[in-house]
């Protein structure tokens, strides 16, 4: 059964470092969010693009399930209809589902971070204050939770522990 990853945490929380080789060790696709609104933006699309990235996002996504490719998506997946339209993607192409979320316990170096992200983007990098006012909702379901502060090997071994399915 092929696999949908679901990366969520606000932004500058550490999915990305994880995204990527969590990806590559699982043989996925990798879909990130903001590239895609990234793009949007340097194409001149005008107003807000959040909503059509993560639309975008999941036509990715949905083309890599239907191929049965595992899909790894990156993106902050911060109230319920972002998420149920992971959940909802899953369910029709019978993929099984695995969300990881990313904190980082510890504000100073979340804001230290975010202060010295420099992506090269058309997209706006959040302030601190973006990210302290930004709406976050707690999980309604079981998730694995990670905290970027820890191991980052150690991380990944325990993402790919939950993605991938127990032994028979």
């Amino acid at each position: 059964m092929t696999v949908l990853v679901v990366l969520a945490g606000l932004p500058g929380s550490g999915k990305s470092a994880l995204a990527r080789p969590l990806a590559r060790r699982l043989g996925a696709a990798l879909v990130v969010v903001d590239l895609l609104e990234d793009a949007m933006l340097r194409a001149g699309v005008d107003g807000p693009t959040g909503l059509a990235a993560y639309l975008a996002a999941e036509v990715v996504a949905d083309d890599a399930l239907a191929a049965g490719v595992p899909v790894v998506v990156d993106a902050v997946n911060a109230v319920t209809p972002a998420r149920e339209q992971w959940r909802a993607l899953a369910e029709r192409r019978g993929a099984r589902r695995a969300v990881v979320e990313v904190v980082c316990s510890d504000p100073a170096v979340h804001r230290a971070r975010l202060q010295a992200r420099a992506r090269g983007l058309a997209l706006r990098e959040p302030t601190w204050a973006d990210v302290r006012a930004r709406e976050y909702e707690p999980w309604s379901e079981p998730v694995l939770r990670l905290d970027s502060l820890d191991d980052a090997e150690a991380n990944l071994e325990a993402a790919l522990a939950h993605v991938r399915p127990a032994p028979a």
